[in-house]
């Protein structure tokens, strides 16, 4: 297993350096002999994604969503591959389990995320909802108005 597992790894680090063809024929090494590897059978979907074979990679995404059909990132990624190809309600569709699938992981294990993962939509849309209140909290034109004794004349 420790093999596959090194395998892997080096295809892996072909699709971070944009080598896609060769992480591909390493994927399905891995493939040949464990069909049923489902980390191999998601990155070969994404290496068909990145060459713009977007019909191969669903197909290769299906195959993925088979071995763990509630696994959010199958659907993420068929999500982003229908979009791709032109399909936006199989797209929005798939994009649907992803969401419900992250309910199901959340409401199945929880604790088993960290936290900042959980509430880091949150948490981002914090900060925006702040910035647009500030303004508010400013009196109207404050380097108009000179509160200082004496003040005034420069």
């Amino acid at each position: 297993m420790s093999s596959h597992q090194d395998q892997f790894d080096d295809a892996m680090f072909d699709y971070s350096t944009g080598e896609y063809a060769v992480a591909i024929s390493k994927f399905q090494g891995i493939l040949a002999e464990d069909s049923d590897h489902f980390d191999a059978r998601l990155g070969l979907a994404m290496c068909h994604y990145r060459l713009g074979d977007y019909p191969t990679a669903i197909s290769e995404g299906h195959r993925a969503e088979k071995l763990k059909p509630n696994e959010q990132l199958v659907h993420t990624n068929l999500s982003l591959f229908y979009m791709k190809s032109g399909d936006k309600q199989t797209a929005e569709k798939h994009g649907l389990q992803a969401r419900i699938s992250s309910w199901k992981g959340n409401m199945a294990a929880p604790g088993t995320k960290p936290a900042e993962e959980e509430d880091s939509e949150l948490r981002m849309a914090q900060p925006k909802a702040q910035a647009f209140k500030l303004p508010e909290k400013f009196p109207d034109m404050p380097w108009k108005k000179n509160t200082r004794p004496g003040g005034g004349t420069h």
